[in-house]
């Protein structure tokens, strides 16, 4: 049971680890946020990563994500990569030289954020995009773990990567991790952490990669599962290898209300909208037979409820209603180990509210919800 520490509010669905209720973050964002702040500056405190975006007026701009860090002198980026020495910045990771990351291989078909549409699980897009008219049984997806992130979510399901940012290791170039995509690999997901803060990486990996598969004259997709924040520029060239390639990238919508998302995440959410609409205006009604964008949405108990999920489907249905969109199930992890798995009460309102404004909704990752 857990307490809220502005209203005094008692529910399993609050988290005493966060320290205050929805309602609050709603209705008294600035005190809220004060007391999710101290969480936030903890937490990432154990890592050695600051606490906010750093935003020294004199500090150099590391401009690779969103946040857009203004680094001083002796200073280090939010993702924990970017370091100012003696006024200049000396990346960690996210160079065509230095990607701090993990990879394996992931068999097809996998639990994709995207499976019930994508090439590797069910053939969509054959014979152009996909080897079989069904799941390509005989391939695998080459799965890229970065090892930082843009956002700080307290509910983090890969919070490890926090580890690998403050190591800076394992590191590998951008030429080896595309040796790694090889005849049975027929696709490539950058996820994490998160891809948005080591995107030079990421593209030339890509474009490596992409151009050894057109010499061999075999099926190689580029696909993504972001947060969205990329500077507009990475954010096109991402969306460019992508369609060409018959890839997708799997938007990851925290929330709605920013001030929710400053409370779980860390950061605003604006650039997220933003860049998602920048990538579907200008790409998803040239394949809608096989969509190059989805998003999806973490159901955590208490705090993304169906207003949440109503409010994310609406605008992106003010884009185009039929972009797909899934609902996940939350499963306890990182700081907000208090609250419980999401119910099937909750998933099945937010299917109703999502449903209500697009026409491509699924509910992933069943077997974790709570009945």
């Amino acid at each position: 049971m857990g307490q809220c520490q502005l209203c005094n509010e008692s529910s399993p669905l609050i988290s005493s680890k966060l320290g205050v209720c929805l309602r609050c973050i709603r209705e008294q964002p600035d005190k809220a946020l004060k007391v999710t702040d101290r969480v936030h500056s903890e937490s990432r405190e154990m890592f050695g990563l600051p606490p906010k975006p750093p935003r020294d007026s004199k500090g150099v701009s590391c401009g690779m994500c969103a946040n857009d860090c203004k680094i001083s002198i002796g200073g280090k980026g939010f993702c924990g990569l970017v370091f100012n020495i003696d006024g200049r910045l000396v990346r960690m990771g996210g160079t065509s030289a230095k990607g701090v990351l993990q990879w394996y291989y992931d068999l097809l078909p996998t639990n994709c954020v995207a499976w019930w549409f994508c090439p590797g699980c069910t053939g969509a897009g054959y014979p152009k995009y996909a080897y079989k008219p069904t799941g390509e049984t005989e391939h695998s997806n080459l799965a890229v773990f970065y090892g930082a992130c843009s956002y700080d979510c307290l509910f983090c399901q890969n919070w490890h990567y926090r580890t690998l940012a403050a190591e800076h290791k394992p590191i590998m170039t951008a030429e080896s991790l595309a040796s790694k995509a090889g005849r049975h690999v027929s696709c490539v997901c950058y996820f994490g952490g998160d891809p948005s803060v080591q995107m030079p990486h990421a593209i030339k990996t890509s474009q490596i990669a992409l151009q050894k598969a057109e010499a061999e004259k075999r099926i190689l997709r580029i696909c993504w599962e972001t947060n969205g924040y990329w500077k507009k520029e990475l954010a096109l060239k991402a969306a460019e290898l992508s369609d060409a390639s018959g890839g997708n990238i799997k938007f990851d919508f925290k929330t709605w209300d920013e001030n929710l998302n400053l409370a779980l995440c860390g950061v605003s959410n604006a650039p997220t909208r933003e860049t998602f609409k920048l990538i579907a205006e200008k790409f998803f009604k040239q394949r809608h037979e096989l969509p190059i964008l989805t998003a999806s949405t973490l159901l955590v108990p208490g705090y993304v409820d169906a207003e949440e999920v109503s409010n994310i489907a609406r605008f992106i249905a003010e884009i185009d209603p039929q972009i797909p969109y899934t609902l996940l199930a939350f499963y306890p992890q990182y700081v907000m180990t208090d609250l419980p798995t999401t119910s099937r009460e909750q998933a099945d309102q937010c299917y109703e509210a999502a449903k209500r404004h697009l026409e491509n909704v699924r509910i992933g990752n069943l077997s974790l919800f709570k009945h």
